[in-house]
């Protein structure tokens, strides 16, 4: 089955001309300083013009009815820009947790606002990572803390994963209330920002929570991520060629060596071989695809960004530069939603 689609690539092109009007360089830089973390102005555009926050919500709850797919080809150009956003937090994540849950309830109460733009985040990690959440529940009552929320300091809404027992389940809070602490922590990654949520016997909304949501949930995380990976490589792949075609040396652009061009293929054959393996898994939205989509695309990316750095030289490590943001990315990646070697094991079984 062939991911890019002639809809689809009318997407592309409409999120990249987007993009490229007002995401530049020194706009990003701008909107890591802005105090929501990101481009508040170039996120309501998104949602009205493309309604990329409403791709994936199903017609009855006010979005596209389109699939994972589409959500796809709006992170991956997203990452090729580094882009900070609500995308995967807000219109992936939240709402496909809602939508996994099955309670139809949350889903007609809360995904029309996440479709429209509006922030919503999943309180799930603890601090050793996702393998299990931060929070514990007792009841309804809360007590814990979740870490490495994306955009869990300025959601609206509080998706809360919480230890019950042996089981998962899933909870609503609003963020305003009693015993709620957010803050936002310092990241590797500048462009991605996270935040601490703590709850102190908050008293939450229980929603409808199957077995394997959690399960699900990080199948559709780590194929999200992985499109953001595959468009952060071909950007520092892009980058590289570029830097490569202009910088001389005794006489001659370093692109001409033989070396350096060895060194792009490999980079090359590395983007082409992830992006094959990130669109495989956005479309069978399989948890083994999901798991090697994981492990592939981060060692690719980090290993691009690394030979982004290198055959940049010393430019590359300022804060100027563009290739530093894309090695910072690429390493953050690496760890969101659990470290690769998490998944190695799975993915033989």
């Amino acid at each position: 089955m062939t991911f890019e689609t002639e809809d689809r690539a009318a997407l592309r092109e409409s999120v990249r001309n987007l993009l490229a009007k007002h995401s530049d360089s020194s706009a990003v830089r701008k909107a890591i300083t802005a105090p929501e973390g990101y481009d508040a102005g170039l996120w309501e555009r998104m949602v009205e013009q493309i309604g990329v926050a409403a791709l994936a919500v199903p017609e009855d709850y006010d979005g596209v009815g389109a699939s994972l797919a589409e959500t796809h080809v709006v992170l991956e150009e997203l990452g090729r820009t580094l882009t900070p956003s609500p995308m995967l937090g807000s219109a992936v994540l939240a709402a496909q947790a809602l939508l996994l849950s099955g309670d139809t309830e949350a889903c007609a109460r809360l995904l029309p606002g996440i479709a429209a733009g509006e922030i919503a985040a999943v309180c799930w990690a603890s601090a050793a990572g996702w393998s299990s959440p931060g929070v514990t529940a007792t009841g309804d009552r809360l007590d814990g803390t979740a870490h490495y929320v994306l955009g869990g300091d300025v959601a609206s809404t509080l998706l809360v994963l919480a230890r019950d027992g042996d089981a998962v389940a899933l909870f609503e809070v609003d963020p305003h209330a009693t015993g709620v602490t957010r803050r936002r922590v310092p990241t590797m990654d500048p462009t991605r920002s996270l935040a601490q949520v703590r709850f102190d016997g908050v008293t939450g909304r229980p929603l409808a929570c199957p077995a394997d949501l959690v399960d699900r949930l990080r199948t559709v995380a780590l194929i999200a991520l992985s499109a953001e990976q595959v468009g952060a490589a071909q950007a520092a792949l892009d980058l590289t060629v570029e830097y490569t075609k202009n910088r001389k040396q005794f006489g001659r652009v370093i692109g001409s060596f033989q070396a350096l061009k060895h060194r792009m293929a490999d980079m090359y054959a590395l983007v082409e071989t992830a992006r094959s393996m990130s669109y495989a898994a956005a479309l069978s939205q399989d948890t083994q695809d999901a798991y090697a989509a994981k492990v592939y695309c981060s060692e690719a990316f980090e290993q691009v960004a690394a030979e982004t750095i290198q055959l940049h030289g010393g430019i590359a490590i300022t804060w100027e530069h563009d290739a530093q943001l894309y090695f910072k990315r690429a390493h953050g990646t690496a760890q969101l939603f659990g470290q690769p070697r998490e998944f190695l094991a799975a993915i033989g079984m």
